[in-house]
């Protein structure tokens, strides 16, 4: 092997980059960052959900003198929160159209004034119809956003869908819905601007996506790219949270910074983070599918509709990804997805873990056990039957090129998780007593990196740099914010290169250090920000045999004396590589066709719960996690990420319930907005399985989304197993699964329907 060990460093469990830092309590977020006179900020909300401004009163007991106040008459650019369609003010002018839109800013010295100053700031407004279902939004009853209340529509169409029904032995129908979800990272959000008139403006904070950032305050403060920094301080979880919203903090953190000429920082507490920033799209999926007498699907109709609130943010892409997973992993030979994001009145939704790709999937793995039921074989039996096989093509017709064999992965499931065994156990027990056992599964694929063409047209760049004193050091744009990119493109630049873990340093993510190397997002960090990293360390070691300074085989030391040498005679040793889409990834963009990702990671999980019939609640028992993810870089931190994703899963599926009322979030407090905590979590069992990925660094694919995905109706599945009761949506909580057995509850068996042909 080149370089200075034998064994390997991808694949082995190094210890984590900034875990030292992290858990001595060294690490620097956003707010332990103090910067000379700084002032702290602080944001007046609508109290309705769509009006308009007719006047702002400031109170008599405030002395208003001490405060900088700032309107969107203040915004020396755009006044956008720029991202796709630039349609969300940065603070509302004359329009409200949720109850949690921005209207104005405040500053002050002294942070504990300012909640008492935000209260004495009175709006009066002249209300307007509002809407709040996506129902009310299709109905068109009022119109809130552009021509239709539509911020997005999609259609996937493969082979001949009206010529399947006639061949149908079965159709079967069904609707399905996901709820709200809020991320609930552990640090809040938070931004610190400082402006200064020869540097320009620059913002730290704790973020996912810097120039995501970077972007959004050129449009604001109408300055050029090289008087905009964006730097990431730590940041403490994120889950999608922290991609788009963070445009709007710091761009009201550095409104207050330019108006006052002084440093600005904003830090939201837990319920204003909680009530006003982006969350889970609620969705609703209605499958209609054709099947044949033995349980083939012929084809069918998927209508996937998400409610994005008010403004389009990342709608667009979110519901790409949703529709495209809508057809899972199976075969089908015709299908027509209609798909669209539909406006309410309600903030904004946005990124959040899985990206759509959850809610479609959870929707096609309920309808799979309804075709199950209806056809008269197992759950495990339907989908052994419709597993897509390698030549097999998509629903966006992309062809499997992969030796993925979902019939192998299925029966390794089964087998880690006793399954037969258990079914068999639960149904003996069930003849008595008060609590009923159950074992459900799901079967599912996550696509890795932008889709279609995205990846193309970010066209990220990273860079590796030899530096003096001999080191590596890694210059990407991808956040760390728990997951662990830090440590694994380190290990990968070490790999690489051949060099020791230790050699090799990850540089500050910041827009005046490090090039765009795309959002950290869409599962892409490790495939495609990783494989470039690979190629631009591997362009270091060719740059030093090509100035004679390293041979074929070295040592550390003679790595190091070969940059010192490097360096003295020619300067800055860095190496640049640029991603380029793969030849045979093409994607049509207008039909909706071709290959929507360059590799799929592919996963069974299997639930099992008990249902307490006295309280109606539910207790995941054991959980079985298996998945195909390419190559695993990092076992400890992989399996991390498994175990977190299923965590959260299970929160998505039977506890988080978000309670509006008129556009409202009612339950924005961690003692009412109920998550599981490690009491409610069971042994997550956590397995994988490698085939390797030639578009991934060292064959890795995207992981950090998959383990989102298939938890809920794996859990949901189990509990209709317990029950004999066919559930459509989620949260499930007691009082759902309590009307359901009382039969009155919308979450049960009437759901589906089907029908035989004669």
């Amino acid at each position: 092997m080149i370089g200075v060990k034998d064994e390997r460093i991808v694949g082995t469990a190094v210890p984590r980059l900034e875990g030292r830092e992290k858990i001595t309590g060294q690490a620097r977020y956003v707010d332990d960052m103090v910067l000379p006179g700084m002032l702290y900020g602080a944001t007046v909300r609508s109290r309705i959900p769509r009006g308009k401004i007719k006047k702002i009163t400031f109170g008599p007991e405030i002395n208003w003198q001490e405060f900088v106040i700032v309107s969107a008459k203040d915004i020396p650019g755009k006044n956008c929160v720029a991202l796709i369609e630039d349609d969300q003010p940065c603070l509302a002018d004359e329009f409200i159209n949720h109850p949690e839109e921005p209207i104005l800013l405040l500053a002050h010295e002294d942070r504990h004034l300012l909640p008492k100053a935000v209260e004495a700031v009175s709006v009066e407004y002249h209300p307007l119809s509002a809407i709040f279902t996506m129902e009310e939004s299709e109905s068109r009853s009022e119109i809130i956003w552009g021509a239709n209340n539509t911020f997005k529509t999609i259609l996937i169409d493969k082979g001949d869908v009206q010529g399947v029904w006639e061949k149908a032995h079965y159709i079967v129908e069904g609707e399905y819905r996901t709820g709200a979800q809020e991320q609930l990272y552990i640090e809040n959000n938070g931004m610190i601007a400082a402006f200064e008139p020869q540097q320009g403006l620059t913002v730290w904070g704790s973020l996912q996506c810097p120039y995501y950032v970077h972007k959004a305050l050129m449009e604001l403060c109408g300055l050029p790219p090289g008087r905009v920094r964006v730097v990431q301080m730590e940041t403490g979880g994120a889950f999608g949270g922290k991609e788009e919203y963070p445009s709007m903090i710091a761009a009201h953190a550095a409104l207050l910074a330019l108006k006052s000429g002084r440093p600005v920082k904003i830090i939201y507490d837990r319920m204003e983070d909680m009530a006003a920033t982006t969350k889970r799209h609620p969705s609703r999926t209605r499958h209609r599918t054709a099947v044949s007498k033995d349980g083939k699907i012929l084809g069918g109709t998927i209508e996937f509709t998400i409610d994005g609130g008010a403004y389009a943010t990342l709608s667009s892409v979110v519901l790409s990804r949703g529709a495209i997973h809508a057809g899972g992993p199976y075969y089908w030979p015709n299908v027509r997805i209609n798909a669209k994001a539909v406006a309410t009145n309600a903030p904004p939704h946005g990124a959040f873990r899985g990206f759509g790709a959850p809610q479609s999937i959870f929707a096609l793995e309920r309808h799979m056990d309804r075709i199950a039921q209806v056809v008269e074989l197992s759950p495990i039996e339907i989908r052994r039957r419709n597993f897509l096989k390698p030549g097999q093509t998509t629903t966006t017709g992309q062809a499997v090129s992969e030796p993925i064999d979902l019939g192998r992965l299925l029966d390794r499931a089964l087998e880690l998780s006793n399954y037969s065994a258990k079914k068999d156990e639960f149904a003996r027990q069930n003849q008595n007593g008060n609590c009923k056992r159950g074992i459900g599964i799901a079967s599912f694929l996550h696509g890795a990196g932008f889709t279609g063409a995205g990846e193309r047209y970010l066209s990220s760049v990273v860079e590796v740099e030899a530096c003096e004193d001999g080191g590596v050091r890694v210059l990407v744009s991808s956040a760390e914010f728990g997951q662990g990119t830090k440590t694994i493109l380190c290990q990968i630049a070490a790999e690489a290169l051949g060099l020791r873990y230790e050699d090799v340093r990850f540089a500050q993510p910041d827009t005046q250090e490090v090039p765009n190397s795309g959002p950290t997002v869409a599962s892409r960090t490790a495939m495609v920000v990783g494989k470039l990293v690979q190629s631009a360390a591997i362009g270091i070691r060719q740059t030093l045999r090509a100035s004679g300074l390293l041979g074929e085989s070295y040592s550390a030391e003679e790595f190091r004396i070969a940059c010192r040498k490097y360096v003295a005679a020619h300067g800055k040793l860095r190496s640049l590589a640029r991603y380029e889409q793969p030849e045979d990834i093409v994607w049509n963009e207008e039909k909706y066709r071709g290959s929507a990702y360059a590799a799929f990671s592919w996963a069974v999980y299997i639930a099992a719960v008990t249902v307490d019939l006295t309280t109606y609640s539910v207790s995941v028992d054991d959980f079985v996690a298996l998945q195909e993810v390419g190559r695993v870089l990092h076992p400890v931190l992989a399996k991390g990420q498994i175990i977190g994703g299923v965590a959260q899963a299970i929160g998505f599926a039977l506890y988080e319930r978000v309670v509006w009322d008129n556009g409202r979030m009612q339950n924005a407090q961690m003692t009412n907005y109920i998550m599981p905590t490690s009491a409610d979590l069971p042994p997550i069992r956590v397995y994988f399985e490698e085939m390797g990925n030639v578009h991934g660094a060292f064959g890795a694919k995207g992981i950090g989304e998959l383990p989102m995905d298939g938890p809920a109706p794996a859990i949901v599945s189990a509990v209709g197993d317990a029950l004999r009761t066919f559930f459509n949506s989620i949260p499930l909580l007691p009082e759902d699964i309590f009307d359901a057995i009382a039969g009155k509850g919308e979450n049960a068996e009437h759901a589906g329907s089907a029908r035989g042909n004669p």
